[in-house]
């Protein structure tokens, strides 16, 4: 079980590019699942006769429930290991997804979809990149989060057309027995490869010159999260940071990963065009969210979110007219609003490691994904039920485009008046 790994890390190619490599697929996968919903509202409608809202609410507790669990999952992989921890997450998640085609009424898709799937994949959820990113590497932590943070475009461009495809020429139950399939299959490689900390293979993080320090005795996770939330809350910029992640939840996964797809439909698009497009999104997402991790290990990440959130505000304003126009009207939001959607991600954690440091940022950044959650949930379901009262999307839209608006402003007064402890830079190594 463990030459392998030990002959990779005794090569020049430092174990933590294999670590990156295995978090990136494993964010993947999770994005995959995470990205089911959209696809299955539609045929949900037609065969059961549920309601927008009814499984918008669903979708909302798994968004809820995914970054609820976020602190308490960075505890529980301090206390038992990452490894296992995640092994065990990504094997429940196929789980989930597995039993979904025996469900039948709304309290097992709220049970399946709502609640197992959305605290599995919580384990497995974003604050990881910057869980990782922190514990195995010192130089290069901005690319490598950006990089990890894009794994979850990666996913939609990878699995939403495919599913799509599937779920319109042989049914969403054998979509869903296939999504199973190859989740489930990458819990072997993740069992054999994973490791907790680069000291179990005698290294030290890359771009490091001597080992940290060993972790302090594991204690209950529980009281571990909450301590870390008390002693974080007590900082203004951390309120900022969470403020603006919430609407960056709100106008992400919980609006735009939810609805559009049926948004296309309610335009006379096919459920296939939707993913096609939300992929496409997704792909300029990865080009986004990369080099926005290149970025902000460069520049000031205070007005690089003033402009993601503030150009995001303005495609979303867009979207609702876009419908109405050609396919380029619809291609340019795709272009325009997927370079924004996840380049949040690497500038927020790099400015929470100088609010809290090194060793509390993947806790911290949990946190503030429980708020990006609640953030999400809102907008999933609010999307639903305001597309129900007033028949169209436009309402949901601008309303989030504003609040985006508001949120480049906010992240200005991040550390105004007082100083923030950056990350120190290291030049980066040969890999």
């Amino acid at each position: 079980m463990t030459i392998i790994p030990s002959r990779l890390a005794s090569r020049r190619l430092h174990y933590a590019w294999v670590i990156a490599a295995l978090v990136f697929v494993v964010a993947l996968l999770t994005a995959g699942v995470r990205a089911a919903p959209g696809v299955l509202i539609v045929p949900f409608e037609a065969e059961f006769g549920w309601s927008r809202a009814t499984i918008s609410f669903a979708i909302g507790v798994n968004l809820l429930l995914y970054g609820a669990v976020g602190p308490f999952a960075a505890a529980i992989m301090d206390r038992f290991g990452v490894r296992r921890t995640m092994s065990l997450a990504l094997a429940v998640t196929a789980g989930g997804v597995a039993l979904t085609p025996a469900m039948h009424t709304t309290w097992q898709l709220l049970l399946l979809w709502g609640i197992v799937v959305g605290l599995a994949t919580g384990f497995l959820g974003w604050y990881l990149s910057a869980y990782i990113a922190t514990r195995w590497f010192r130089a290069r932590q901005g690319m490598v989060m950006g990089v990890l943070t894009a794994s979850n475009a990666a996913g939609q461009l990878v699995f939403l057309p495919t599913m799509a495809w599937l779920t319109a020429n042989a049914g969403w139950r054998v979509m869903s027995l296939a999504l199973t399939a190859v989740v489930i299959g990458f819990v072997p490689v993740l069992l054999w490869l994973m490791r907790d900390r680069p000291e179990e293979l005698g290294l030290v993080p890359y771009g490091a010159t001597q080992a940290d320090p060993p972790a302090p005795p594991a204690g209950n996770p529980i009281a571990a999260a909450f301590r870390a939330l008390r002693d974080g809350s007590r900082s203004r910029d951390f309120w900022l940071l969470a403020g603006t992640y919430f609407i960056c939840g709100a106008s992400t996964n919980g609006l735009i990963s939810t609805h559009l797809i049926p948004a296309c439909v309610d335009h006379g698009l096919t459920e296939i065009a939707g993913a096609s497009l939300l992929a496409t999104t997704g792909l300029f997402a990865f080009v986004g969210g990369t080099a926005s991790g290149w970025l902000s290990d460069r520049w000031d990440n205070r007005y690089l979110l003033f402009w993601y959130y503030g150009l995001r505000g303005l495609s979303l304003m867009y979207l609702p007219f876009a419908f109405d126009m050609s396919f380029y009207g619809l291609s340019l939001f795709s272009v325009f609003y997927g370079l924004d959607w996840i380049a949040t991600g690497p500038p927020t954690a790099r400015l929470m490691t100088g609010v809290v440091g090194i060793e509390r940022t993947g806790i911290m950044i949990a946190w503030i994904t429980v708020i990006h959650q609640i953030g999400g949930a809102g907008a999933a379901y609010l999307g639903g039920a305001m597309r129900i009262s007033f028949g169209t999307y436009l309402e949901a839209l601008m309303v989030s485009g504003l609040l985006c608006i508001a949120a480049a402003l906010a992240v200005l007064f991040i550390g105004a008046g007082r100083r923030r402890r950056e990350p120190a830079a290291i030049a980066p190594l040969p890999a």
